[in-house]
């Protein structure tokens, strides 16, 4: 009896290390298949999560601070994102979150940001350039209520379903505020058309 309990015992033995072992290859296979779910989100949204923070804080470095953070925190995380379909807007949401908690941290004097513009590799003339770089102060002087969306829509390609999670609305008040924001950019821009035929005259 004392030989077959203690061969028991090794038995138990065994099998609890070999649990162990399948566990510990569990966590490595775990964590390389976390490392290319990572790394695919990385490849496929850097560039749009880029274009997307510098619109909102027209500095390429603080851009660039805030993708990393993004990042960062989507790795922390990316065990919650169970539809790599809803990956866009999951990364848009924590972008916003860092860029609100940046304000949160330190307040900025908007008249010692640089100015910088967004120049579309594929526009050559200087109109078009000059366009584009009006459209972009006006796209900025709009209140966050309706630049976000606005943004979300035109730089992301973001549907008005995408925005109401992103920003935590429901979609006719997204929509609302997308022809709002819309409307006031056009009536900005005539004033500005305005402007410019009467200094011509």
């Amino acid at each position: 009896r004392k030989e077959s309990s203690a061969a028991s015992d090794v038995y138990k033995r065994q099998v609890l290390m070999l649990g162990k072992k399948k566990s510990n290859n569990q966590v490595l296979i775990d964590m390389a298949e976390k490392q290319k779910r990572y790394e695919a989100l990385v490849h496929v949204y850097n560039k749009e999560l880029y274009r997307f923070a510098y619109w909102l804080c027209r500095d390429p470095h603080i851009a660039d601070d805030l993708v990393q953070e993004t990042f960062l925190r989507a790795w922390r995380s990316l065990d919650s994102l169970l539809d790599q379909k809803a990956a866009k807007p999951w990364l848009l949401t924590i972008l916003r979150r860092e860029n609100a908690r940046r304000f949160e941290r330190k307040q900025f004097d908007y008249s010692d940001v640089e100015n910088d513009t967004l120049v579309d590799e594929t526009s050559h003339s200087l109109d078009d350039e000059m366009e584009q770089t009006v459209i972009q102060r006006q796209i900025a002087l709009l209140s966050d209520e309706y630049r976000e969306p606005l943004l979300l829509q035109v730089v992301m390609g973001c549907s008005g379903e995408e925005i109401a999670g992103i920003l935590n609305l429901n979609k006719n008040t997204v929509m609302t505020r997308l022809y709002r924001a819309r409307n006031q950019l056009k009536e900005a821009l005539s004033r500005d058309d305005e402007q410019l035929k009467g200094a011509s005259k």
